[in-house]
């Protein structure tokens, strides 16, 4: 089989694809603005034994390679870079699993910074669906549980000049978010950026909670059949609008908080239940779903309220997409994993 040839030098190529030694389940961007083309994968693998993989893009050949694999109890139900785009904090990863961890990343090792663990009494743990970490301050995090509640975390980072820094975390909040098991959490960008959070589960309902008043929060939509909501997404310049999916879903519904209950858009093309969203970072009209059909289409939504017929991009890939992530700072390139590859898309 011929080679082949190496790129031109200013003439890069639009897919780098990673092969790893086991199905790829969680992935994601690092942001700091040092390591371009750092992205963390966590396996997927049906034991307790799983694996976390740091893998960095080698421009001049053109190869992903592993940098670190550590060891992570369960499969990794999320993975998250701390969102530090100026590179001023530790450069700290998180997993959710059984509980939520925070690891500091090193150049050859990665080790366990915290574990936060909210259920001190029990002898068993209610696991994560899910969790997202603030923009606007990188010392929250929030975490989605099966136990129906979602629990706020303060992390610390004591920035302490001629010692390695500790981090440790404590639990500024606990709430019950819905009826059922919560799936997904995620920030909001209104209102600073700070308080607001949503969340879907179980029950079929997308709800809104803001930190300064816990005592209430605002259902935004809720599915007719009850069938359960398993992600959500923000839209990143525009907080007006989210994405939601439900479970076995050949759509995804783009919700106005403005006019609650009802969607202001269905992306309705894919052939096969929808796994992942992911909205551009840079533009407020631009969203990338992916799913079981093999397909990433990218829509352009500015036509709402009128029906989006058909997206403006579509990408076919070797297997069944379950993750779709689109790097918030080279917003030209969007990485999707199936089976056991992960590949980066030139946009």
């Amino acid at each position: 089989m011929a080679m082949p040839p190496p790129v031109p030098p200013g003439k890069r190529k639009e897919i780098y694809k990673y092969e790893a030694p086991w199905t790829v389940y969680s992935m994601n961007w690092s942001v700091r603005p040092d390591k371009r083309f750092r992205l963390a994968l966590g396996s997927f693998v049906e034991e307790y034994n799983n694996k976390v993989q740091i893998v960095s893009l080698d421009e001049e050949t053109s190869d992903f390679s592993a940098k670190s694999t550590f060891d992570h109890p369960y499969p990794t139900t999320k993975i998250m870079w701390i969102p530090d785009s100026k590179g001023v904090f530790p450069d700290l990863l998180a997993t959710s699993g059984d509980y939520l961890r925070v690891w500091r990343v090193g150049d050859a090792e990665s080790r366990l910074e915290c574990l936060l663990n909210n259920n001190k009494n029990s002898d068993f743990c209610a696991p994560l669906t899910s969790f997202d970490w603030n923009e606007v301050d990188p010392n929250l995090l929030g975490t989605s549980s099966i136990d129906t509640t979602c629990t706020i975390w303060g992390l610390e980072t004591g920035q302490v000049l001629g010692r390695v820094n500790m981090v440790s975390g404590h639990v500024k909040t606990q709430l019950i978010a819905h009826d059922k098991e919560v799936y997904d959490i995620a920030f909001s960008r209104a209102g600073g950026g700070r308080d607001m959070f949503a969340s879907v589960g179980a029950d079929g309902s997308v709800r809104m909670f803001d930190l300064r008043h816990l005592e209430h929060s605002t259902i935004i939509y809720e599915d007719q059949q009850h069938v359960p909501l398993l992600r959500l997404a923000w839209n990143k310049q525009d907080p007006n609008y989210l994405a939601t999916m439900a479970l076995d879903a050949l759509e995804v519904i783009i919700l106005d908080v403005r006019v609650p209950c009802t969607p202001v858009a269905r992306l309705n093309n894919h052939r096969a239940c929808v796994n992942g969203i992911g909205w551009a970072p840079h533009s407020s009209c631009h969203i990338c779903t992916a799913g079981d059909d093999h397909q990433a289409l990218i829509w352009d939504i500015q036509q709402m309220p009128r029906a989006i017929e058909d997206p403006i991009l579509a990408y076919t890939a070797g297997g069944e997409i379950n993750q779709i992530q689109w790097s918030s700072t080279q917003p030209d390139w969007i990485s999707i994993c199936y089976s056991n590859c992960m590949e980066i898309l030139r946009v």
